[in-house]
């Protein structure tokens, strides 16, 4: 393969200096959108608070709140019934701009219709093949590029930027819905071109002119898997400006050796999947990193590992790295930072101080001073658990804020086993027995240790929402113990643990000598459905004063199990897939349940004041718009194959009566 210029940078992961001013009118053009209550981000704000300052709907009227139209893509008939459907997941979140709403599917068709009335004004389809064994089919949105040099109603003022699982970034004219020519190759850069097989499940982030985009990748095959590089690209031209590689591949990078063996810095992934967020006044990216590969086994890559696994914030305009934070030393349990980080403000002693917050698969939740990084709320490194396994070198230590609430599972013993009646707690109660667990941070083991919180979280790409009115994050937490056991390669075989163990995912982590097993901790019931093993509740919803770093509430999210059939299920929540917002009337809106329900909650209380049944299962986040006086809240509904709700093809907008 040729590589060009571009190409190499991308692989070495250094910095191309392509300085941009932010225009002056950014700040203010995004102020203006969020002002009129469009939702023109992902989160709504660059900075993802996922918050809404709409109030036409609130805790006095929600109960009103009805049907306005719904919209079906008629996507589900390409794939039902197929191997497809079983990895697909209809998780996107439409944004809206000028009265349309503009989304992606889990095949990363793009779709606009009318705000209004959910009538489809043109789809965009890339033709990507659904045979090419991706490890998830499933796309959490779309971006939006506005020229600065034109006005509104000009051609070209507007371009809807996508990125696809099978590697390629697309922008499209937002009016007609065709190919950008003169963006990339007719509207298409090749993402894996020098670097790899990538896929892409986040919407782009978006900051002056250029469009910058991490990856995904299915880590737990080999260790040496492409690198997990961020890439900005000129939003005019499709012309790479700057690439920065998580894992450090020069000695003169000071995280170099955080890196020890002989194969370290052969090392893949540390990507980012998450959404990226964005500061436009001070040029700043938060590039939220993953697990190095393989997730649970780190003998090739002894030493911390910087910058996997942390919060990092780069200069937009040029790559650089200005300040990091690494939320999980020297991963071994698939703990990714999950979610778009938030940017808000946090009063400290009368001063605003411009913050950034992420959540955690370990239910942690760490703030940091935006400029500088500094903790806003204390965290201390804190004794582990030490590993076991020959030629694993884990963490002496790991940071644990210590102020802030923790979400999820912690440490589980016989005495929590649960089951719906004495034979299914008699086999949880043996299989929890059978397992290591020494708390958060048990290494995985020969024997077969309990991951908790597992890697469904704690939280997950769900994230958070913020009401800055009333100084409250919300956030859905998952309560499920994984099962984590290697397998010494000289006597196992993929094949030969699958038989073993037929339930379970089967990591090769070819390269390392150890082949991964990964199970949870539930049954499957006769009629299909999970059947827990530890006690509830398995999902909740919760909201924490960030003022005083407490918790203000939490409640269960949702039902896993039939009423009918065991009349405490409301009391013990469901795990969870898709995140909530909040709005300035008082509201959370969430679904992400598996009981296929859109709820509202008083964000002051956590009291649900309304729900209403949805035609598939609700695994995405859902948005508010505003447009003739009227408000709307949206939702698609399409199902996860993976969690095993119903699948669909839905977008579906609610509005008072």
């Amino acid at each position: 393969m040729k590589y060009n210029i571009f190409m190499l940078w991308s692989i070495i992961g250094c910095s191309i200096g392509i300085a941009q001013e932010i225009p002056r009118n950014q700040s203010q053009q995004e102020a203006n959108f969020f002002t009129s209550g469009q939702w023109v981000n992902y989160g709504n704000d660059p900075g993802g608070l996922s918050y809404s300052p709409l109030d036409q709907i609130n805790t006095s009227n929600v109960d009103r709140l009805k049907q306005a139209w719904i919209y079906q893509s008629g996507e589900l008939a390409t794939y039902e019934g197929t191997e497809v459907a079983s990895k697909a997941a209809f998780e996107a979140t439409p944004i809206m701009v000028d009265n349309v709403l503009y989304f992606s599917t889990p095949t990363n068709r793009i779709i606009a219709i009318d705000a209004v009335t959910g009538r489809e004004l043109w789809t965009y389809d890339p033709k990507v093949n659904l045979q090419d064994g991706y490890s998830e089919i499933t796309s959490r949105g779309v971006s939006k590029w506005i020229n600065s040099e034109l006005q509104p109603g000009n051609p070209g003022y507007m371009r809807i930027i996508a990125a696809t699982i099978d590697g390629r970034l697309i922008a499209l004219d937002s009016k007609s819905g065709e190919p950008v020519a003169a963006f990339g190759k007719m509207g298409t850069i090749d993402l894996t071109d020098g670097v790899g097989r990538i896929q892409v499940t986040s919407p782009p982030a978006i900051i002056n002119d250029l469009i910058i985009t991490g990856s995904t990748m299915g880590d737990n095959q080999r260790f040496d898997y492409p690198a997990g590089v961020v890439r900005a690209f000129n939003a005019k031209t499709g012309q790479l400006v700057w690439s920065w590689d998580p894992i450090p591949r020069k000695p003169a990078d000071a995280a170099y050796d955080t890196w020890k063996g002989p194969k370290a810095h052969q090392t893949g992934a540390a990507n980012a999947w998450a959404p990226l967020s964005v500061d436009l006044e001070r040029d700043l990216v938060f590039v939220p990193t993953s697990s190095p590969s393989p997730d649970y086994y780190g003998g090739e890559r002894i030493g911390d590992n910087l910058y996997g696994n942390s919060l990092v914030a780069i200069r937009a305009s040029t790559g650089e790295v200005v300040w990091h934070f690494q939320t999980v030393h020297h991963d071994l349990w698939d703990y990714d930072l999950p979610a778009q980080p938030l940017l808000l403000n946090i009063s400290k002693g009368g001063i605003e101080i411009p913050s950034v917050l992420v959540v955690s698969k370990m239910g942690h939740i760490f703030v940091f001073d935006r400029e500088t990084g500094e903790p806003i709320f204390p965290i201390e490194e804190k004794a582990v658990p030490q590993s076991e396994i020959p030629g694993e070198q884990s963490s002496t230590t790991q940071p644990f804020p210590t102020v802030l609430p923790t979400f999820g599972l912690r440490e589980v013993t016989v005495d929590q086993a649960w089951g719906p009646n004495p034979e299914a707690l008699q086999l949880a109660k043996e299989r929890i027995g059978g397992l290591i667990n020494q708390g958060i941070f048990t290494p995985p083991s020969l024997q077969g240790t309990m991951v908790t919180p597992s890697n469904v979280g704690g939280m997950n790409w769900s994230g958070a929402s913020f009401d800055p009115g009333r100084n409250l994050l919300v956030t859905n937490t998952n309560r499920l113990g994984a099962v984590i056991q290697l397998h010494p390669r000289s006597r196992n075989s993929p094949k030969s643990i699958n038989e073993k163990k037929p339930r379970a995912e089967i990591g090769r982590q070819e390269g390392t000598p150890y082949i991964m097993s990964r199970d949870y901790l539930f049954m499957i019931a006769p009629d299909g459905g999970f059947l827990m093993q530890t006690q509830p509740p398995w999902g909740t919803l919760a909201a924490v004063d960030m003022k005083s770093g407490q918790l203000k509430w939490e409640v269960p999210l949702g039902m896993m199990m039939d009423p009918a059939k065991y009349p405490d299920a409301p009391k013990w929540g469901s795990l969870s897939l898709g995140g909530a917002i909040t709005t300035a009337g008082g509201l959370v809106f969430i679904a992400a349940s598996m009981d296929g329900y859109l709820r509202a909650f008083n964000t002051e209380t956590g009291e649900i004041l309304w729900a209403s049944p949805l035609p598939a299962g609700g695994q995405a986040t859902p948005m508010s718009y505003q447009v003739d006086g009227k408000q709307y809240v949206v939702i698609a509904a399409g199902g996860h194959g993976k969690l095993g709700t119903k699948l669909g093809d839905y977008i579906i907008a609610y509005a008072l009566d």
